[in-house]
């Protein structure tokens, strides 16, 4: 890692620095992307054909668990405080939340545009299924959770006081 950032120049490397936490928060949201798109597809097509937005939240319940194990050990590893169960327990609340923000966009185009056989083709359902959920409702669910879990589940200021207990 440390060979690739040497090759960044220097007024880019300060962003990073800045940064750092947000850039951390977008690989680990990279990685469990292909962890969530992976199971979704493979799952869209073999047992689930039929009900994609089951898929949809399969997916994204695992990758979730991911999630919180990458981002509790290292992009928010200098935050948070709380007991761990409870850290938890608001985790996956906030990510219940951001399942259902993930679900909204796909659930309009299938429900409310009516985006799905018989009234359009399947290609065309499979063209609005990856848009709506795989981008866009990935896309508004990670910026909910970047929100909310530097302001609820690992807030600065509980670091800072077990720090000044010391």
């Amino acid at each position: 890692m440390q060979t690739a950032l040497d090759r960044v120049p220097d007024r880019y490397l300060a962003r990073l620095h800045q940064h750092q936490e947000l850039m951390k928060f977008a690989v680990v949201g990279a990685m469990t992307w292909f962890i969530d798109t992976g199971i979704v597809y493979t799952l869209k097509l073999t047992v689930l054909q039929d009900k994609p937005l089951t898929a949809r939240a399969i997916g994204v319940l695992i990758a979730t668990i991911a999630s919180y194990i990458l981002n509790r050990e290292w992009s928010f590893s200098t935050r948070g405080g709380r007991q761990r169960a409870h850290e938890a327990a608001l985790f996956f609340g906030v990510s219940a939340l951001a399942v259902v923000v993930t679900l909204i966009p796909q659930a309009i185009a299938l429900y409310i545009f009516d985006i799905h056989v018989p009234h359009v083709s399947p290609t065309t359902q499979a063209l609005s299924n990856f848009i709506t959920g795989q981008i866009l409702g990935v896309l508004l669910a990670m910026a909910f959770r970047y929100w909310a879990l530097r302001r609820f589940v690992f807030p600065d200021d509980l670091t800072q006081a077990a720090l000044e207990t010391l």
